[in-house]
Formats: structure tokens, sequence, C-alpha cells
């Protein structure tokens, strides 16, 4: 038994299935997960001195690679200053106006310690500002583990095989209307069964929780439209997406402005955090201000604060987007080539530093045609590409990232790595 491998029987007594977030469970892909002792550039280092390219990335903040000097030397500066004070701290201010410089959407934002406590908070804000109760979401967004939103959820609640979550009650789970993404007529008729009653509808506007699905042309533009004519908060979950394909997210690639934005993972430059804003009118409803009340001890944390500045400022002064594609492309391009070759079917889903695989003979539109590729398939991409030393996440229905730290021999191994992984299908 290897070292991994006795930490995770030592876990299991403890530990909720081994695990404190289940996706790193690898029940979905077999065997017990390995144990990372440390991180650096594109690889990690298991806790059997195993490298491993990483297309993980902490799932998604670490598009500096793992362990990035500039950020180091920020939270160690931070450090020497005290790790939380109670009150409010200069980083904070820093932060928001570094926010409101990259995102147009948002005028005014607050500080949160996670994606999920984000999300709460917008719908709690929603709500509060329009004073009516139903959130629509969509099939396999995930968007935390907020009661109200899980529903058809995608991510761990997904590859679990638990998308609606015991512990959530009927009536919690009554507010919450689920459409199918991609599909404007069916989303229209819902807003009109319910009129007047939709407080809010939050999208991922490229979903990266069942694989990565991209929006036709027109549906985020008509997700706006909706919106605006019911009188409906539209909130973007850029948790995952946010300050990875444009300095705006998924903003940078379209003209679509939402009323809220939901933040995290890159912002805390791998430590935990997450942000929420929008609309002056619609933020000031929070209090002190307003009657809507949202709190976090740690939130604005001076340590989560020092690391975001400094990952977000690092991608303002290099602009890497360019050049995260190029490598993006050509691990796509590697996929297709190698699937073709053997006759395999299997769609490869891209933009930016963002890709998935989907063994499936038509393109992936929703959450049901997601669901209905091959998972055998991607478990044994999966480990084959494990065992030559490239690490994809643990799960058919999750999305891969690459970081600035790939380019060159990492980049290369990892090619050769997935063309012979797909070949040997």
């Amino acid at each position: 038994m290897n070292t991994s491998e006795q930490l995770f029987q030592r876990a299991l007594s403890m530990i909720p299935g081994g695990v404190n977030s289940p996706v790193r469970a690898f029940r979905s892909v077999g065997g017990t997960p390995f144990f990372t002792k440390s991180a650096n550039g594109a690889r990690l280092t298991t806790a059997d001195d195993q490298e491993l390219v990483d297309f993980v990335l902490t799932w998604g903040p670490a598009i500096h690679g793992h362990n990035d000097p500039d950020i180091r030397a920020a939270v160690r500066e931070a450090l020497d200053r005290g790790t939380s004070f109670g009150t409010p701290n200069p980083l904070e201010v820093e932060m928001a106006e570094l926010i409101l410089s990259c995102v147009p959407a948002v005028k005014k934002v607050r500080m949160t310690n996670s994606g999920t406590e984000a999300t709460m908070s917008a719908i709690r804000l929603a709500r509060g500002y329009t004073g009516r109760n139903k959130i629509i979401k969509f099939s396999g967004c995930y968007h935390g583990h907020v009661d109200s939103l899980l529903v058809k959820a995608g991510s761990g609640a997904l590859t679990q095989g638990n998308p609606d979550s015991a512990g959530v009650t009927p009536g919690t789970a009554a507010d919450t209307l689920v459409a199918e993404y991609n599909n404007l007529p069916a989303l229209s008729a819902l807003f009109d069964a319910n009129a007047g009653q939709i407080a809010g509808l939050i999208v991922e506007p490229f979903p990266a929780n069942v694989g990565l699905i991209l929006p036709d042309a027109g549906f985020l533009a008509g997700l706006r439209e909706l919106c605006t004519k019911h009188g409906t908060v539209l909130i973007f979950d850029e948790v995952m997406t946010g300050f990875r394909l444009s300095l705006a997210g998924t903003q940078g690639l379209h003209d679509v402005v939402p009323d809220l934005v939901c933040m995290g993972k890159i912002i805390g430059g791998g430590l935990p955090v997450g942000a929420f804003g929008g609309k002056v009118e619609i933020m000031d409803k929070l209090a002190p201000l307003g009657p809507v009340y949202q709190a976090g001890t740690l939130s604005g944390n001076p340590l989560a604060m020092a690391a975001g500045l400094a990952a977000v400022r690092k991608l303002k002064a290099q602009n890497p987007y360019a050049r995260l594609d190029v490598l993006g492309r050509r691990v796509r391009d590697t996929l297709l080539a190698a699937a073709q070759a053997k006759g395999i079917p299997l769609q490869v889903p891209q933009v930016g530093s963002m890709f998935s695989l989907y063994f499936n003979t038509e393109k992936v539109r929703n959450y049901d045609q997601a669901i209905a590729s091959n998972g055998d398939l991607y478990r044994k991409v999966f480990r084959n590409a494990l065992d030559k030393g490239v690490y994809l996440a643990p799960s058919p229905y999750e999305t891969a990232f690459i970081s600035t730290a790939h380019e060159g021999k990492d980049i290369d191994k990892s090619c050769e790595v997935l063309d012979a992984a797909v070949r040997a299908l």
C-alpha cells in the first residue's frame, strides 16, 4: 500500500468518504485519490513522489501555475502584517477598485469567503430587490452547495449521482425553476407561466461543471432580453470563468451585460475567496444600506486579498489570454486528431484555457447531451493519462484548465500522452 492509499485509509475513519470535497473522491473514475504534498508551475508532486502535469489547477484558480513567486511574495508581505483583523483593511478597497476596473457589469462589489457564498448572497439579493420568490437555473449548471440551487446541479453533485441532494426541503426546491441551456423558446414559456414571480435567473454563461458547454449564438443575448422584459435580475456565475477567459471573464467575449456577477477562484490567487457585484441600485439593497443581510467574519481577509491582487495585476500586466488560447487549441486539436485516427466519436469544446472531453457523436449543447456521453471511455483515458504522468479531472463531467506554466515541455509531454491515451482506446 503506497503513501496516498495509507492516508486515504486514515481519512476514511474521520472524514466522510475520506475527502473534504466529493469530486476529489475518484469514485467516478475508479481507484483511490492521490494526495499531493507540493505543487510548482504546471506540476503536482504526490505523497509518493510521482510528478504529474496538472490540468485541474485547484479547479481553476492557478492560471499562473502553482506556487507562483509573485503571489507567494504578496502573501508573505501580508502575513508579516497579520492574518486577520476583524476590521476593514486597505487591500479590500484595492481589490474592489481592481474588479470594477475590469468587469463592465460591476459598479459595486462585496467580498465573500467562497463562490458558494457569492451565489447564495446574489440569489438572496435578487429576491430582496424584486420582492419575488422564484429563481430560474439551468440543468447541469452548478452554483455551489446552496440549498435552492442543488436541483439538477453539475460538478460534484452530478459526479456522485445525487443531483438533487438529500436535506433540501421540498419548500426550498419549489421556488427553483429548472430550464434547459441553449433553449430560448422553452425558457420564454417558463417565464410566461410564472409571470411576475421570478426574482432572478442564474447561469454559468459558459457552463463548466458538466464538462464545458458553449452558448449558441444569441443565447446569452436572449437571456438578457427575457430578464429585462420580465423585470428579473440576470445573474452571471463567473466563479470559474471570471478572469480566466479574459480580464472581464466571459463578458470580454460577448456584449451581454448582466445585473449581478458572482466571482471567485482567481481573485483569491489560490486562497479561499468569493465576490458578487453589479448595479448600484441592486447592491445598495445590502445591509447596512438596505434590508438584505449578508455577512462573513473573514470576508476580505488580507491574505486572500493580497494573493488575489497579485494574481489579477499579473494578468493585467502580461495579458496572457492569446497565449493560453494557443495552448488550449493545441490540446484540443491533438485530442481530436487522435480520436479521428481511431474512429472514436469525441467532442472537445474549448475556449481559451478551458476544455473538456465528451465521447459523443454530436455537439453537446445541454445537460442531457452531456450526460449521454460515454463516461467509460473517459475513465479509460483518465487512467491511461494518469499512469503516464498527466492529471485530468477525476470525472467525465468537469472542465480542464491550462496555465501559463504549461508552456514548453509540459504542454509537449501532455499532448504526447493525451494522443496516446485516446489512441489506446
